[in-house]
């Protein structure tokens, strides 16, 4: 099992200690992400009228809507690549047979030959 990471992490101008079995690498991310989604929205002057327990449960919202969207994205790119195999399936199915019908064929002309010669 992959060893506990603990790293110190800044969020809204705060120090965050995150801990997990993710790379520190993944938390700085993380952490990046939320600062982003803050700064993004601190822009908006509506958003930044509104009481703090808004602002957050408008920020959750607007990441979980992130979140459905990336799953949405992931499903349909799934869909798409299951698509692809099938197709690739199909394609080397009909190679196949493509060319077990030309070795017959070529077989086939091969005793027409011996046949005719003979003859």
């Amino acid at each position: 099992m992959t060893a506990k990471t603990d790293t110190e992490v800044i969020i809204g101008g705060k120090v965050y200690t995150l801990s997990g079995y993710e790379s520190e690498e993944y938390l700085q991310r993380v952490a990046s992400y939320i600062n982003n989604k803050q700064n993004e929205y601190g822009k908006v002057d509506s958003f930044k009228r509104q009481p703090i327990d808004t602002q957050n449960t408008l920020m959750q919202l607007n990441i979980a809507d992130d979140y459905f969207k990336a799953k949405k994205q992931i499903s349909a790119l799934e869909e798409e690549l299951r698509q692809k195999e099938q197709e690739l399936y199909n394609l080397k199915h009909d190679l196949v047979s493509a060319q077990i019908k030309l070795d017959n064929a070529e077989k086939r002309i091969r005793e027409l030959q011996e046949k005719s010669g003979s003859v």
